[in-house]
């Protein structure tokens, strides 16, 4: 069977701590959120998930919300089945990771992430595609660096 480092190596340049930015826009680019992240992406050496990141989101207000997304591999893909998402990433060239994912509360949408990996591998750029019905209603842009 083919390790997760092997078969995607992308993604395993991810390893670590980041800290970033998420920035909401509605279809016409207006402001609907912002607020800080700190996201952890590890590759457990045992267990059922190949791939596990924590996502801890900071509002200014002080509020604060903590998402687990465990993820196996197969195939040259990680594979999402939580209660929260359902999903799979692949990756696309030496940079750029990419995600199919549809949120479970949200019937009727869904979303495609893009994500781009500094050659230096401390900097990374993430955007969204939220979908509902088939029409574009939303964007997410993050900017993040490794912490560790």
């Amino acid at each position: 069977m083919e390790d997760i480092r092997t078969g995607m190596p992308v993604l395993a340049r991810h390893a670590g701590e980041w800290v970033g930015v998420y920035t909401h826009v509605d279809a016409d680019n207006n402001l609907i959120d912002r607020h800080r992240s700190h996201l952890t992406c590890t590759f457990p050496t045992e267990g059922p998930h190949a791939y596990h990141q924590t996502n801890v989101y900071t509002w200014d207000d002080g509020r604060q919300e903590t998402h687990l997304f465990p993820a196996t591999y197969r195939a040259g893909r990680i594979f999402w089945d939580t209660d929260r998402i359902q999903g799979h990433a692949w990756e696309v060239d030496p940079r750029t990771v990419c995600l199919y994912w549809e949120r479970l509360n949200m019937p009727g949408w869904y979303l495609y992430e893009m994500i781009q990996l500094s050659d230096c591998g401390n900097h990374r750029g993430r955007t969204w595609h939220w979908f509902e019905n088939d029409q574009l209603v939303r964007r997410t842009c993050i900017k993040e660096t490794r912490l560790k």
